[in-house]
């Protein structure tokens, strides 16, 4: 999630111009490096000059739209991913009517297209917290202007529904929704603490169809065993950090593949860098049902600690993550944000990237 004073920051510079600089989330207490490094990859990031930070893109017709944290969440237009990007506006037309942190601009949206309408699923936090919340506004357009704020779909911390598991100890931020075969809707969640939750949502797309503890699922934890068994403070993690976040599930068939983000990520001092390998990195599992187990390539569980690395640091590349996978056509594109060492290392320096994917023995490899 990212820091107070770099969304501001990054908020003026959205208003300022219609393409920003961008990038992740803040730098965690050190952690060590739990999964390999290694990942195979037959080209480097494909960059862009557009500034983003978690990007969320949708193909309408000849139109690419991203969406992205920034004053009422930022949206901009671009005939292909290479851009141009060019603003159009904002999804929100005032602040969120969740009365939570950072209501003025909201994190790591996600924008789906069902049911004949677009649905922008957004957060409202502050750093360091976990008194959260998930909202929901929908449109019939995938543009400015026509948004209707729901408000909550569903809030861990403080507020109706906030008690008992998974949101007692969960935080309720970087939300994604995959629908499954026969049209059920699953929303996923979290970021450190006690890691990647799912629920199910209604018919709706904008409430929870979520009545009891067992239809929540723990997806995925790097955090010690006792982190998910009991609820979590607001401000703290008495596990120590869980640097999980950002999930997103694509589905190729037979596999659905759940995404997320490792490590350290936003605002990086260039003279004082994490171990290697402990920055951001884009890992994956994959399960043939939506609700998982997910297994990562050596047949471990998400939960457990498993993840096989994907995309990480190479070239002028550094901590690529807040990632999500396009369908365009007969195409699967993974999209993330990422820092090029040649710019800078903060928040604000963060750019959009994209490479194809292909899938060797079920297994997608970034080429």
């Amino acid at each position: 999630m990212p820091s107070v004073l770099a969304v501001l920051s990054f908020v003026i510079s959205t208003v300022l111009s219609a393409s920003i600089p961008l990038h992740t989330r803040w730098n965690e207490p050190s952690f060590a490096p739990t999964h390999g490094a290694n990942f195979p990859i037959s080209d480097p990031t494909h960059g862009t000059d557009f500034n983003i930070h978690d990007p969320s893109i949708i193909r309408a017709g000849d139109t690419y739209y991203a969406y992205s944290v920034g004053h009422h969440i930022v949206i901009h237009s671009a005939p292909s991913l290479s851009g141009p990007w060019k603003r159009v506006g904002t999804v929100l037309e005032k602040d969120s009517v969740i009365p939570k942190g950072d209501r003025k601009a909201p994190w790591a949206p996600t924008v789906l297209h069902a049911k004949g309408k677009y649905y922008c699923y957004y957060s409202v936090s502050q750093s360091g917290s976990r008194n959260s919340a998930i909202g929901v506004a929908t449109s019939l357009t995938p543009g400015a202007g026509q948004w209707t704020d729901h408000g909550v779909v569903a809030q861990s911390g403080k507020g109706p529904g906030s008690g008992g598991i998974p949101f007692d100890r969960a935080n309720t931020i970087d939300p994604s929704v995959v629908i499954g075969e026969g049209g059920k809707a699953y929303l996923t969640f979290g970021s450190f603490w006690t890691g990647i939750w799912q629920v199910p949502l209604g018919d709706n797309l904008i409430s929870l169809d979520f009545k009891k503890p067992a239809q929540a699922k723990h997806l995925v934890s790097d955090a010690p065993a006792a982190a998910g068994s009991v609820p979590e403070p607001l401000n703290s993690d008495p596990h120590g950090p869980n640097p999980v976040e950002g999930s997103f599930i694509s589905y190729t068939a037979p596999w659905y593949y759940l995404w997320f983000s490792y490590g350290n990520c936003c605002d990086f001092d260039p003279k004082n860098l994490p171990p290697a390998g402990t920055e951001y990195s884009i890992r994956v599992g994959r399960s043939k049902s939506p609700r998982g187990p997910f297994l990562d390539r050596e047949g471990k569980d998400l939960a457990n600690g498993g993840g096989a690395v994907v995309y990480g640091s190479n070239g002028d590349t550094y901590a690529p993550g807040g990632q999500q996978v396009l369908k365009d056509g007969d195409t699967d594109i993974l999209y993330y944000h990422y820092l090029n060492k040649t710019i800078g290392y903060s928040f604000n320096d963060a750019r959009l990237g994209f490479n194809p994917l292909k899938y060797v023995d079920g297994w997608p490899v970034a080429v």
